[in-house]
């Protein structure tokens, strides 16, 4: 993995430089998981429903949802702090207790929780890195799921047990499974990042394959939208 930088430095990575380590990583691809043996029946809930997720840098992690099946939104915000300190500059210090994180709307009749979770563990970012995701450092990076009724976080639950017991990534995983305190929205001009800057090279090695490993590993799931 190249050295730890800050977002912008890396945002200006030449082509040469990023074919390099687009080679020295083709290893860190998704991981196929046996789905959930808990899940939340769509007949226990009605509407839309909310589910909120952290892993890393949440361009790449909003992009991988606005592709589910069944998801009528994704956005990208911040999570597990104060209001005062929900913005870009104050989360990025690692103090806030903030992690960036994404909040998702979905239609439990096209899409169950538990899918959501699967598709969270397996290509939107890797549960075995503590308070970082790939080239990005601190708490704020740390993965969680911010859950929002009990029978989420049944389900959250009972799914890293099952997936720690057959020891599916080789290594515990250290996903935090807390109760969503409150959602703030990030600021507009990170919103669908990923669509809006497709050729921007932190996009291109870090979350393009993300988006690229969801059609591959969830066809079902997928939509080009």
């Amino acid at each position: 993995m190249f050295p730890a930088l800050s977002r912008p430095v890396r945002m200006l990575f030449g082509p040469c430089l990023l074919a390099c380590m687009q080679a020295c990583t083709a290893a860190d691809n998704a991981i196929t998981l046996p789905p959930p043996a808990v899940d939340i029946k769509a007949s226990a809930v009605q509407g839309p429903q909310i589910a909120v997720f952290a892993g890393g840098c949440f361009w790449g992690v909003e992009a991988v949802f606005r592709h589910v099946k069944g998801v009528t939104s994704a956005v990208s915000g911040y999570a597990g702090g104060a209001a005062k300190s929900a913005d870009y500059e104050s989360v990025g210090s690692g103090a806030t207790g903030h992690a960036e994180s994404v909040k998702v709307i979905y239609d439990p009749a096209k899409v169950s929780y538990g899918q959501l979770l699967t598709v969270f563990f397996s290509v939107a970012h890797d549960p075995t890195q503590l308070n970082r995701q790939g080239p990005d450092h601190g708490t704020q990076y740390r993965s969680a799921i911010f859950t929002t009724s009990d029978e989420q976080k049944r389900v959250a639950q009972a799914y890293v047990a099952q997936l720690d017991r057959a020891n599916a990534f080789g290594r515990p995983i250290v996903t935090e499974i807390v109760a969503l305190p409150a959602f703030y929205p990030a600021e507009a001009y990170h919103q669908n990042y990923l669509a809006l800057h497709p050729a921007q090279p932190y996009i291109v090695f870090n979350d393009l394959p993300k988006v690229a490993n969801l059609k591959t590993q969830f066809p079902g799931l997928y939509v080009a939208n």
